[in-house]
C-alpha cells in the first residue's frame, strides 16, 4: 500500500475555482491514492517522453509542476504547446506527454491531486544533447614540416553530457591525446577539446587522421578527418656499385633522393673536400686506398633544407704504413716498445721479427722488449700481409748503449808479399771513443808505424778500423793482432789471427780453361758424328729398277770379320753375298749399269738379311725374256784395267724390301792382287783403318780373310763364260780400290731395249 503524504496548505491554482482549495472530508482523503507516480527518465533531444500519473478514487483537479511551477489544468496545456495530459478521468490517468524534447524540458516534474492534497514523488527528466559535428583545426588538409612537433586539435561542442573524443591514424586508434571540457553558459551543455601530439616525417605525407566524438545521446558518435601534407628536406639513399673493388678499379656512386617540395640540386664531396665536377645524382670515379678511410658524401637540398649522406668504399689494397717505427736508443736493462701501424683491406696480419731471423716476436702493432741487452740491439722488421693482395714491411733499428761489441772474423787472410788487411768492426752504441791495435810490443791507434797503417772508417752501422800491412812477411802470419775499443760504458777486445792465402798460378788457371774448352769442343764433335751416323743408319731399303734379279743363296758359311770391327760385328752371323749384274750381249761395250755404295754396318738388326722366302728372291719385269745362261763372274771380265770405269758410291735399295745386304771391309788394293800368295791373317793394310768390312763384286777374290783355294765355294752368276775371256778367276781390279770405304750400295740399270729380251739370274754360293 502506497503511503500518501498530506499536502500542505497550497494556494489555489491560477484560475481554479475556489472550492478546490477547501480540504476534503477525511473519508474521501483516505480513499484517494496514487496508483502510478512519475519516475526519473532520460530522453534524447527531439524525442517524445511520457511521465506517468494515475490517481485512484479521485475525481478532483490534477495538475503537473515543473521545477515547482504549475503547468496548468485540463487536457491541453495552452501555455506549453509540446505538453499535454493524456488519459481519462474515469480511469484516473493524468500522464504528462512531452514531444520533441528540448534542453528546456530538462527539469524535475511532480503530479498533484490538489483536492485530495496529494503529491507524487518528484521525477527527474534528463534531456540528452548530442555534440555538434566535431571539427579539427586546419582540416581538411594541413601543411606541416617534417621534424617539427605539432598538436592536432579536435573539438566537440554543445554536448550534454560532455562528448568523448577518440583519435585514429589510418584507422588505427591513437593513444596519448589530452582532453579538456568547457561548460557553456546554460550550465548544462559542454564543449570537449582533444589534442593529439605528432612529430611528422616524410612518411606522413598523405596520411589521414580522424577525430570521433561520442556521448550518451549518440553512442555511434560523429567523425571528421584531416589529411597531412608534410614538407621535408630530401631523404637520401647513397649506394655503391660494385660494393667491393680492388684498388685502381672504377665505382659508381648513386644518390637516390625524395623531397617535398622538389629537389633543387646535388653536391658531392670526398673527405670533406667538394668535388667540383660532380653535379648530378651519380658520381663515377676510380678509387684508391683513400676511399677506404675518407668517406664520399652526397648532399641534396630543396627549399626546406638539405640532407648529407656519406659512405666508405670497401677497397681492397695492399698494406700501407700509417705510423712508421722510429729508431730507438736505450740502455742495457731498460724496457723498449717499438710501434708500427699499418692499414690494409681485407684485414691484415702483422708480424715483428728480428732481421735475419724467422722467429715471430709479436703480432700486434707494438713490440715490447723487456730488460734489453746488447744482443737485442739490431734491426727489427715490422711486416704486414694482406692475403692475396700484397705485403709491406718496415725496418727499425734498436740501439742498446753498452761497451763496444767487435764482430770481426777471428781468422783473416793475406797473400805473402802483397798488401794485407786486418779489419776490426765495432758496432756498439755509443760509438767507440778510442780504438787501438796491439801486436808484439807495438800499439797503434792511428797513422803509420813502419809497415803498418791504421785507418778508421765510419759506416752506417758502426765503425771499421783497418790495420794495413805492406809487404806481408812470414812473421806477420805468426803474430796475433789485438783490436781494443773503448766508449763510456767500457772496453771491448778481439784477437785476430792472420793466415796465408794460397794463390793459384796464372798458368794453371789458363791451362785449366783451355783444357775445359777442348773437352767441350770434343764432346760437341762426337755428338755431331753420332747423330750423323744415326741418320745415315736409318737408310735401309734397296731399290732396283728396270732389271729383274733373282738371288739364290746356295750355301752359307761364317765369315771372319776384320780385326778392328770385332766389337761391332761379334754378334753378327750372316753369309757373304755377291751380286752380279747381267748386261746385254748385244752391246759392244759392256757398261756397268749399277752404282755401288757400301755403308758402314752399325748393328746387326739394321743390315741383317731378312728373307721371308728362305733365300730365294725373284723380281720380274718382263716375262718374255729367254732362259738365262750360266757364266763365271770372274771370267766374264775383259782383261785390262781400262775395261771398267770407276763408279762413285751409290745406294743399293730394293723397293720390295726383300734384300738387305751385308758387306765387309777389305784390305788395300795391293792385297787383292792375283799374284799375291794367299795366307791366313789380316793383310798389312788392315791396320790402316778401314771403317767397316767391305765387299764388292769387282775385288772380292783377293781378300786376305778368304784365301783362294780349297775350302771356299766358287761364286757363279747366270751366264756361262765366253770363250774369249781366258783370265784367272778373281783378278784384282786396281781402280776399284779407292772405293773400299764401307757404304750402302744400290743397283740401278739404265733404260735399254737390250735388257728387255732376257731374264737375268744370279746365284750366290757361300
Amino acid at each position: 500500500m502506497m503511503e500518501h503524504r498530506a499536502l500542505p496548505a497550497w494556494p489555489p491554482a491560477c484560475g481554479a475555482p475556489r472550492a478546490l482549495a477547501d480540504p476534503l472530508p477525511l473519508s474521501t482523503v483516505a480513499q484517494t491514492r496514487f496508483v502510478e507516480e512519475p519516475e526519473d527518465q532520460t530522453v534524447v533531444a527531439g524525442q517524445k517522453i511520457v511521465l506517468s500519473c494515475v490517481v485512484l478514487n479521485y475525481s478532483g483537479i490534477v495538475q503537473w509542476t515543473k521545477d515547482g511551477l504549475a503547468l496548468g489544468m485540463g487536457q491541453g496545456l495552452k501555455a506549453w504547446p509540446r505538453y499535454r495530459i493524456v488519459g481519462t478521468a474515469d480511469s484516473g490517468q493524468y500522464n504528462l506527454e512531452i514531444t520533441d524534447a528540448e534542453l528546456s524540458d530538462d527539469a524535475v516534474y511532480e503530479c498533484q491531486a490538489t483536492e485530495a492534497a496529494l503529491r507524487s514523488r518528484r521525477a527527474k527528466l534528463t534531456v540528452l544533447i548530442p555534440p555538434e559535428d566535431p571539427s579539427i583545426d586546419g582540416a581538411p588538409e594541413i601543411l606541416l614540416r617534417a621534424g617539427t612537433p605539432y598538436n592536432l586539435t579536435c573539438r566537440a561542442r554543445n554536448a550534454k553530457p560532455a562528448a568523448t573524443i577518440v583519435w585514429y591514424r589510418d584507422g588505427l586508434q591513437q593513444d596519448g591525446a589530452i582532453t579538456s571540457t568547457e561548460v557553456l553558459a546554460d550550465g548544462k551543455r559542454e564543449t570537449t577539446t582533444s589534442q593529439l601530439a605528432i612529430n611528422p616525417t616524410d612518411l606522413d605525407i598523405g596520411r589521414v587522421f580522424s577525430c570521433r566524438s561520442t556521448n550518451d545521446a549518440i553512442p555511434a558518435g560523429k567523425e571528421t578527418f584531416i589529411k597531412l601534407n608534410v614538407h621535408h628536406p630530401p631523404t637520401v639513399t647513397l649506394s655503391i656499385q660494385p660494393q667491393t673493388v680492388q684498388e685502381g678499379e672504377r665505382v659508381v656512386f648513386t644518390c637516390m633522393a625524395t623531397a617535398n617540395p622538389e629537389i633543387k640540386g646535388y653536391r658531392w664531396a670526398k673527405g670533406g673536400v667538394i668535388i667540383e665536377d660532380a653535379k648530378e645524382n651519380k658520381y663515377d670515379t676510380q678509387v684508391d686506398y683513400t676511399f677506404f678511410t675518407e668517406p664520399v658524401s652526397c648532399e641534396v637540398h630543396n627549399d626546406i633544407g638539405s640532407t648529407n649522406v656519406s659512405t666508405l668504399v670497401d677497397v681492397h689494397f695492399a698494406p700501407r704504413i700509417v705510423v712508421d717505427p722510429k729508431p730507438t736508443i736505450t740502455d742495457i736493462g731498460s724496457d723498449v716498445t717499438l710501434t708500427c701501424v699499418w692499414s690494409g683491406n681485407p684485414p691484415l696480419t702483422l708480424t715483428w721479427t728480428k732481421k735475419e731471423s724467422n722467429m715471430v716476436l709479436s703480432n700486434s702493432n707494438q713490440l715490447y722488449l723487456k730488460s734489453v741487452t746488447q744482443a737485442d740491439a739490431g734491426q727489427y722488421v715490422c711486416k704486414a700481409i694482406v692475403p692475396r693482395i700484397g705485403v709491406g714491411e718496415r725496418e727499425v733499428t734498436l740501439f742498446v748503449n753498452g761497451p763496444p761489441v767487435i764482430s770481426s772474423e777471428a781468422v783473416q787472410y793475406a797473400v805473402r808479399g802483397d798488401r794485407g788487411k786486418v779489419e776490426c768492426f765495432i758496432g756498439s752504441t755509443p760509438p767507440p771513443d778510442r780504438i787501438a791495435w796491439a801486436w808484439k810490443e807495438n800499439i797503434l791507434e792511428a797513422g803509420t808505424l813502419e809497415r803498418y797503417t791504421v785507418e778508421r772508417t765510419n759506416t752506417g752501422s758502426g765503425v771499421l778500423s783497418t790495420l794495413t800491412i805492406n809487404n806481408v812477411m812470414d812473421v806477420d802470419f805468426q803474430t796475433r793482432y789485438n783490436c781494443t775499443a773503448w766508449n763510456s760504458f767500457g772496453p771491448g777486445t778481439a784477437i785476430i789471427q792472420l793466415e796465408e792465402k794460397e794463390v793459384l798460378p796464372v798458368g794453371i788457371i789458363a791451362g785449366a780453361t783451355i783444357g775445359a774448352s777442348i773437352l767441350v769442343i770434343s764432346f760437341l764433335v762426337a755428338l755431331a758424328c753420332f747423330l750423323y751416323r744415326r741418320r745415315k743408319g736409318s737408310r735401309k731399303d734397296v731399290t732396283l729398277r728396270k732389271l729383274d734379279i733373282k738371288v739364290e743363296t746356295v750355301n752359307r758359311e761364317p765369315l771372319t770379320l776384320h780385326a778392328d770391327r770385332d766389337e761391332d760385328t761379334a754378334s753378327v752371323s750372316t753369309a757373304t753375298r755377291v751380286m752380279k749384274a747381267i748386261y746385254s750381249s748385244f752391246k759392244d761395250d759392256v757398261d756397268l749399269k749399277q752404282d755401288l755404295r757400301c755403308d758402314t754396318i752399325d748393328t746387326r738388326e739394321e743390315y741383317e738379311l731378312k728373307d721371308p722366302t728362305n733365300g730365294y728372291y725373284n723380281v720380274r719385269a718382263h716375262e718374255d725374256r729367254p732362259s738365262s745362261r750360266t757364266v763365271l763372274y770372274a771370267d766374264y771380265r775383259n782383261p785390262g784395267p781400262a775395261r771398267y770405269d770407276t763408279r762413285p758410291p751409290s745406294r743399293l735399295s730394293h723397293s720390295s724390301g726383300y734384300a738387305q745386304l751385308n758387306t765387309y771391309s777389305r784390305g788395300p788394293t795391293s792385297d787383292y792382287n792375283a799374284e799375291a800368295a794367299p795366307g791366313p791373317g789380316p793383310p798389312p793394310g788392315t791396320a790402316g783403318g778401314e771403317t767397316a768390312s767391305q765387299l764388292s763384286y769387282e775385288n772380292y777374290g783377293g781378300h786376305a780373310a778368304f784365301p783362294a783355294g780349297t775350302g771356299y765355294a766358287t761364286y757363279r752368276l747366270g751366264y756361262g763364260q765366253p770363250p774369249s775371256l781366258d783370265r784367272a778367276p778373281y783378278d784384282a781390279y786396281d781402280p776399284m780400290g779407292k772405293y773400299a770405304s764401307a757404304t750402302r750400295f744400290s743397283y740401278t740399270s739404265q733404260h735399254s731395249d737390250y735388257g728387255q729380251r732376257f731374264q737375268q739370274r744370279m746365284q750366290t754360293h757361300v
